[in-house]
């Protein structure tokens, strides 16, 4: 026996075999493209022209191609070097090729690898990898087997290693165990802290799509000044005036025009393990948006023209009906993307069609109803608005030193004749009054909204009642505008009350349009993007910057984060930019998101709890008795009732996991990691908000479990009730409209007249128009979409992804609770006393079941904000 220089550890031709899983980078990589043409289908030629030798010389011939090009080197857990750190093998490269690998995933490759060993190198707990080729690839996962008096060692890696040339360290992987801060074997305490180390990195430079860092920054890159002054946009993050969550830093140079703003670029930088690439189907999913955006969109503006309208509302069908021309060279641009062409639904006839939204498959006129429009409040895409009314008249929050007096004009007469009997007064008492209130929200930017040319429109207020039926019916609509005098002289206000017939139905009518308005832009850029996706991307990043993957919090919340920040990063591009998808197709345009920014201002960790949630808006009260510790107002609420079993779920799960690592309230308090994730979470990464008192301490153990479960909750239940229900209920523009173009009209107008004799003219030149329906409904069609290799709550990519059985355990008992829940969910959709579940339009709630097949299928709670 002989030692070798360097390794310390002796060649007796004891041998430790290991396996290596790993994908190479190929022509699917659609995160890595950026446009070779004018056109999709450029683009396309482009993608192929680019990587094909690549792609055929490493899929041919993969033996001899990564035999030589990477190389691992074990790192020992129970034995040093000599300065306490773990000793590390020598370097040794892959060998055989495994194509035939029992379980082996879609398009992985397995290869042998043998490691000298010895018994004073001890168990191997990690590796340091270097890939010598020009070209990355995916590690799936690496596996060694018989290791002497341990057994079997597994690396779940899910990691794009590059060329080792654009690392100033090279690349290293632990194995699956988990280990607290404390706790963690002295060998590899040095290896930890370097790894994070590395992610945070230095907070300098531009960031190159090699890099794995995670640092924070200020929403700045949404405008784009130096193309148009039209395009400045503020920066939103870091000042009182536009408070925000962060973002993920990138780096990229400052606008000529404004250096307080970053230049918007054809490819947004996030660390790379954030993309998939060519692993995730839903990457065609993304890409659509992204090629709809630059490339599909504006020819289709071309054809439609920026004042189109439907005619009728049997035009406004034809989308999913008779389906619409479009001209041979848009039809050639969209047919090379798989994902496109199916969303289109292109033909030989040139139409361009789209699948029947929910909401029409069995009633093409269940929309209009006064009972369809209440149920959606408390079971449609945006379900978490309404209030308990508590206070008569409805009260204004907004300063009246700037705004003057904002109190509601609507008067307890108005209300009478339709409670049943009952006092305004009496219904109070008895719970019986609710409101969907978007006064305050959109009053402060009513003179900049309506100041664009395509936009005018209300502050709305609607008051609903509670029937003895369990249903709730619309009482009165109270629609505002700034007055004419200035902001100091409040609002001029008016309340416009249930019709049914003649111009006064059409007018109830379109004051219901005008609530769907203001519902439509609140669900998208509060409801969903500010308090999802926005509201999670600091956790992400304070999780990668300070909590090891050692940790068992960091396997409990990693799988919440999956493709967050990717997905963020597109819509930062193509989606919330200026001029972008949602500044076209819904009201507030230029102000959408800045608009966004005010109502952070009242975001509360805590309360994006559902039970905290429910109870603030006076939807619930404490209950030690009830099932979920709380009892609903509404007996009836689908999106409470479902919402508040998984969320129980969750924080049951949360509970079992913490407990198996955590004793004591000290043993969270002395975990140094933990501490410094919480802090910078806080204070870095919602640094507008540091300073409020409700903040959690993270100081008990009551503090984790809360605090975890919140994050998982808006990762995957919440995310889910407001986005997957996007295309069901929005798909039909007229049931969901996103723009009001005109007031309501005057008497005697006439625009009144019109309103007399063509009703449904004067609805559609009112809402939405048709190139901003067919922008709005292409994006909610993708959003709402679930990918071939979606993870859903209950699940796991890997059945290794730790090592702990108890955890595994745990887990299971998890995923069982769920099933339970999906189980009950669809017994209660069947119970007819529920008429909240199904309502006119014949569409059982169903956004809150965890689990559900690829595309589009109003079901489903992924693991995270994936879409």
């Amino acid at each position: 026996m002989f030692s070798i220089p360097g390794t310390g550890i002796f060649n007796n031709n004891q041998k430790i075999k290991g396996t290596v899983v790993l994908m190479s980078k190929n022509v699917l990589d659609f995160n890595a493209i950026t446009s070779a043409g004018s056109s999709v289908s450029g683009a396309v030629s482009g993608i192929f022209g680019t990587v094909s030798d690549v792609a055929g010389s490493v899929v041919d011939g993969a033996t001899s191609i990564f035999s030589r090009s990477i190389a691992l080197k074990l790192i020992s857990a129970t034995k040093t070097d000599g300065q306490g750190n773990g000793k590390v093998g020598k370097e040794t490269y892959l060998e055989k090729h495994l194509p035939t690998l029992p379980n082996l995933g879609a398009k992985q490759d397995a290869f042998d690898i043998h490691f000298d060993y010895d018994a004073d190198f001890g168990i191997p707990a990690a590796f340091y990898i270097k890939n010598y080729m020009q070209v990355e690839f995916f590690l799936v996962s690496v596996t060694l087997e018989d290791i002497p008096n341990h057994g079997t060692v597994t690396f779940v890696c899910n990691s794009w290693v590059y060329n080792f040339k654009n690392y100033k360290k090279d690349r290293i992987f632990f194995a699956n165990d988990v280990y607290l801060p404390s706790a963690t074997p002295g060998a590899l305490v040095k290896y930890r802290n370097e790894e994070l180390e590395n992610l945070r990195g230095d907070g300098t430079g531009e960031r190159k799509e090699a890099d794995r860092i995670y640092d924070y920054d200020v929403y700045n890159d949404l405008g784009n000044p130096d193309v148009d002054n039209s395009l400045a946009r503020p920066v939103l993050g870091g000042s009182s005036e536009y408070p925000y969550p962060r973002r993920g830093r990138t780096g990229r140079r400052k606008t000529k025009k404004d250096p307080k703003s970053e230049a918007p670029s054809s490819s947004t930088y996030v660390p790379r393990d954030e993309i998939f690439g060519h692993l995730k189907s839903s990457d065609f999913l993304t890409y659509g948006i992204k090629s709809l955006a630059q490339n599909v969109l504006p020819r289709l503006q071309s054809v439609f023209g920026l004042n189109s309208e439907f005619d009728s509302f049997d035009d406004a069908r034809s989308f999913f009906e008779g389906g619409i021309y479009l001209p041979t060279d848009i039809i050639s641009d969209i047919s090379p993307l798989p994902v496109l062409k199916e969303i289109f639904r292109t033909d030989g006839e040139q139409a361009l069609k789209f699948p029947p939204p929910h909401v029409i498959q069995v009633s093409k006129s269940a929309w209009m109803t006064d009972e369809e429009f209440a149920r959606e409040i408390i079971a449609g895409v945006n379900p978490n608005v309404i209030k308990r009314l508590e206070v008569f008249p409805p009260q204004s929050t907004l300063d009246p030193s700037i705004y003057g007096d904002q109190t509601s004009t609507i008067t307890k007469e108005s209300l009478e004749t339709n409670l049943e009997g009952l006092t305004v007064d009496e219904a109070l008492e008895g719970n019986k009054l609710f409101i969907l209130d978007y006064h305050d929200a959109f009053m402060p930017y009513l003179r900049k909204i309506n100041g664009l040319k395509t936009s005018k429109a209300y502050a709305t207020r609607t008051i609903l009642f509670l029937k003895n039926d369990g249903t709730l019916t619309p009482l009165a609509i109270e629609l505002s505008v700034p007055h004419p005098g200035g902001d100091t002289f409040g609002a001029v206000s008016r309340v416009v009350l249930p019709a049914k017939e003649g111009a006064e139905g059409t007018i109830w009518l379109l004051a219901k349009a005008y609530v769907v308005v203001n519902d439509s832009c609140y669900h998208q850029l509060m409801s969903h993007w500010l308090n999802t996706h926005a509201a999670m991307e600091p956790f992400i990043i304070a999780t990668y910057r300070h909590l090891s993957v050692l940790h068992p919090i960091h396997k409990l919340l990693e799988p919440h984060y999956r493709d967050t920040m990717n997905i963020n990063g597109l819509a930062r591009q193509s989606l919330i930019n200026a001029g972008g998808i949602i500044e076209q197709s819904f009201l507030p345009g230029a102000f959408s998101v800045e608009m966004s920014s005010k109502v952070y201002k009242n975001w509360v960790f805590p309360d994006q709890a559902l039970p905290a949630d429910l109870i603030k808006r006076g939807l619930a009260v404490e209950d030690p008795s009830a099932p979920h510790g709380v009892r609903l107002v509404i007996e009836d609420y689908p999106y409470a009732v479902d919402g508040l079993e998984i969320w129980d779920a969750i924080k049951t799960w949360v509970q079992d996991y913490v407990s198996l690592y955590y004793a004591s309230d000290n043993e969270v308090t002395k975990d140094t990691e933990l501490q410094t994730w919480w802090k910078e979470a806080v204070e870095k990464g919602h640094e507008d908000l540091k300073d409020k008192p409700w903040w959690p301490k993270l100081q008990t153990l009551e503090d984790l479990v809360q605090s975890c479960s919140i994050i998982i909750w808006i990762g995957s239940a919440l995310h889910a009730a407001v986005n997957f229900g996007q295309y069901p209920y929005g798909g039909f523009i007229l049931n969901r409209p996103t723009i009001s173009r005109k007031f309501l009209p005057e008497l005697e107008s006439e625009e009144y007249q019109e309103l007399v004799t063509n009703p449904q003219k004067a609805y559609l030149r009112t809402i939405t128009g048709k190139y901003e329906a067919l922008v709005d409904i292409s994006v909610i069609e993708i959003l709402s979409r679930h990918a071939s290799d979606e993870v859903y709550l209950g699940q796991r990519d890997n059945p290794n992804w730790t090592s702990d059985s108890k955890a595994i355990q745990a887990f299971k008992k998890f995923g069982n609770k769920l099933a339970e829940i999906e189980a009950k969910i669809e017994q209660r959709n069947k119970e007819p006393s529920f008429r909240n579940r199904i309502g006119p339009a014949h569409m059982p709630y169903s956004l809150l079941l965890p689990t559900s097949d690829e595309g589009l299928t109003f079901r489903g709670i992924p693991n995270s904000i994936s879409i």
